[in-house]
């Protein structure tokens, strides 16, 4: 099936597409995910990263523009859908677990950010993934619209209508339905791959600025209890409440000096457990105050300086 696309001069005026676009942070990925420390276009994993980190899901794109190239988890929001649903159903899509935390990043409106196809204006989010989520089972997403309002009855369009980023054809080649156009020959789960945050590969679009302003949301917001809130479970040890401070900041901190100040600060609680299932001394198992608040400081500043 063909249908005609609007020429470039057309696609100046018409009014900006919206999409939504998810940079989704974790410690590290889920059990049954593809990941790729640094992966060029090709998807190939490497080492994994020395220094500690955050990682994040990145989607190789299937269609042109940027055919092949790897970018962030979204696309344009749908009729019935809400900014977040279409967040979630997307991110659902890529990492197949719900985030534990969700929120609005930052607009993206540049009028040459799309190139000569329509203006779009892109929402970004950006998600936290902790512990319990990824250790959850994957969900269904196959043929999935949870947030969908269209009744059951009501038939498809007889031809899908032509995406922002639909490129012209070049001249004397035939116009092809956007299903079959540009389309890669691999399966859909190796279109997708957590990367660490600080050994990205070539994106597509401008989400390497996307992702920039995401971790600097998040380094900024690294010396809250929110962070590692949302980022371990309810009970962890000082061990793991510094590899938060770590993964987040990108660089490692002194134990000693860290353990000091979590304590002196107040609001841990000793919950009289210690940790299983290790091979050296196990550790005590602390959780936050019920009387913390999320926004309480945690230390930041015990740099390793040896």
């Amino acid at each position: 099936m063909q249908y005609e696309r609007a020429s470039v001069t057309e696609r100046r005026y018409l009014p900006p597409a919206v999409a939504v676009s998810v940079v989704a942070f974790a410690l590290q990925p889920p059990a049954d995910a593809e990941c790729a420390s640094h992966a060029s276009q090709t998807g190939k994993a490497g080492a994994a990263p020395a220094s500690p980190t955050i990682w994040l899901p990145l989607v190789r794109r299937t269609r042109a523009p940027f055919l092949g190239q790897w970018a962030l988890p979204g696309g344009p929001t749908e009729w019935d859908e809400t900014l977040a649903d279409t967040a979630l159903r997307t991110l659902r899509a890529a990492a197949g677990r719900e985030p534990g935390h969700l929120e609005q990043l930052y607009s993206f409106g540049g009028v040459e950010r799309s190139a000569e196809a329509q203006r779009l204006v892109t929402i970004a989010y950006w998600a936290l993934y902790g512990e319990h989520e990824l250790a959850a089972e994957p969900v269904a997403v196959a043929g999935e619209r949870p947030h969908s309002h269209q009744p059951a009855s009501m038939p498809e369009p007889p031809e899908r209508p032509r995406r922002w980023d639909d490129p012209p054809s070049p001249p004397g080649v035939p116009e092809q339905h956007e299903d079959t156009a540009g389309l890669l020959t691999q399966p859909a789960g190796e279109n997708v791959a957590w990367f660490s945050a600080d050994q990205l590969p070539d994106l597509a679009f401008d989400h390497a600025e996307i992702i920039d302003h995401a971790v600097s949301r998040l380094r900024a917001k690294a010396e809250y209890a929110a962070v590692a809130h949302r980022f371990l479970g309810p009970e962890f040890t000082l061990g793991r409440l510094r590899s938060v401070t770590e993964a987040v900041l990108g660089q490692t901190v002194d134990p000693a000096n860290f353990r000091r100040q979590a304590l002196a600060r107040g609001g841990l609680v000793d919950t009289g457990k210690v940790e299983s299932g290790g091979a050296h001394r196990p550790a005590r198992l602390y959780r936050f105050s019920e009387t913390t608040p999320l926004n309480a400081s945690l230390p930041t500043n015990a740099r390793n300086t040896q």
